[in-house]
């Protein structure tokens, strides 16, 4: 047997043991559990960071994923010249965010932050719905997951959730700053831990869980909103109390940090690396269907499926039956599980078990 990081798991590896939450009251999977996508995101949900894995062979891509003919929504996407010009400017941000952080890092208090916002604002700009922005990320995703490019991804995000909320426009922007300077404890965390290629001591990865009262360390003293400085001390923190570092529990967690924890949190999922590129989006929106109304505030969640779900209307999918169609119908009752419309026929998900949503392609 042997360790496994949980964001180096592919489909068809078996546990060698039983998996637990991290408090240790919650048991994920069993051991000789033959891991699926679902699996694994359960895994990525809970913050899981290794998991031992029984010595076995695994198909490879080639055996699981048919070829398609033609090109893909993503592939015909990244060919326009829309996606060019947002790429560009979400390198060109990612690079000035990269500078300014280390300015911060080192001292520099002289943070001008509507300078900073001017290329967030950019991107979300140019007539760019919600649901070009998620297309474009979506697809970026499979270029670069780094920590500032998911700082600039969460930003966006929690920009889209605080609108979806109906906040008022000076909440969307703390908001959309809170999703900034979120993670900007990672960058004081030693390179050697957040890169290691094998698995995590538990001093090391007690180190990574300082990450957050790093950050707000490094903003406390920056001309910047209270909330701000909160979302970076407070967005691993969850409702049901199960969070760190302080394990708050609802009431006491700022608002803007439990939306940034969900921008976050489905970002980071949907970034992860598998044999296929990022867990598909209606695999993570099932995790926050099954498992995410007692650890997020249910307003936000409620607000943050609902609409999420309706951005990938008409998107072409891969079901893990490996039949191909498009999404025509987004079912309430069940938002991961949607109506597709598959040649001639049509599959409603949510009456049929065992079939999901295995890709957008």
């Amino acid at each position: 047997m042997k360790r496994v990081l949980t964001k180096k798991l592919l489909p068809g590896m078996k546990l060698a043991n039983d998996v637990f939450s991290a408090d240790s009251n919650l048991k994920l999977l069993d051991k000789g559990t033959v891991l699926d996508e679902k699996d694994i995101a359960r895994l990525a949900f809970y913050s899981v960071i290794d998991v031992l894995i029984e010595d076995a062979p695994v198909k490879s891509a080639a055996e699981v994923s048919p070829t398609i003919e033609g090109l893909t929504y993503s592939e015909r996407l990244k060919q326009s010249e829309e996606f060019k010009e947002f790429k560009q400017d979400f390198e060109a941000c990612a690079t000035r965010y990269e500078h300014t952080i280390q300015d911060i890092i080192q001292g520099n208090k002289d943070l001008n932050i509507d300078d900073m916002m001017t290329p967030i604002y950019s991107l979300l700009g140019q007539g760019r719905t919600a649901s070009g922005i998620f297309d474009m990320l979506h697809n970026l995703r499979l270029y670069d997951d780094a920590t500032y490019t998911h700082c600039i991804n969460v930003a966006l995000i929690t920009n889209i959730l605080a609108q979806w909320l109906r906040w008022n426009p000076e909440e969307v922007e703390i908001a959309t700053q809170a999703g900034l300077f979120h993670d900007i404890g990672k960058i004081l965390v030693p390179e050697s831990i957040i890169s290691k290629p094998g698995p995590l001591t538990d001093e090391e990865y007690s180190v990574i869980k300082t990450h957050p009262q790093k950050g707000y360390d490094a903003m406390k003293n920056l001309p910047i909103s209270s909330h701000v400085k909160n979302a970076a001390l407070m967005h691993h923190e969850r409702c049901d109390g199960t969070g760190y570092p302080l394990k708050l529990r609802g009431p006491q967690i700022d608002k803007f940090a439990k939306a940034v924890a969900i921008a976050d949190v489905y970002d980071a999922m949907t970034s992860a690396r598998y044999y296929r590129g990022p867990l598909c989006p209606f695999i993570a929106i099932s995790m926050f269907e099954d498992e995410g109304f007692q650890r997020y505030d249910p307003e936000m969640i409620l607000a943050f499926l609902h609409n999420i779900v309706n951005t990938y209307l008409r998107n072409t999918v891969r079901l893990n039956t490996g039949e191909i169609g498009e999404i025509i119908f987004i079912n309430s009752n069940a938002l991961s599980r949607p109506t597709i419309k598959v040649e001639n026929d049509y599959i409603d998900l949510s009456k049929c078990p065992g079939v999901y949503i295995q890709e957008i392609i």
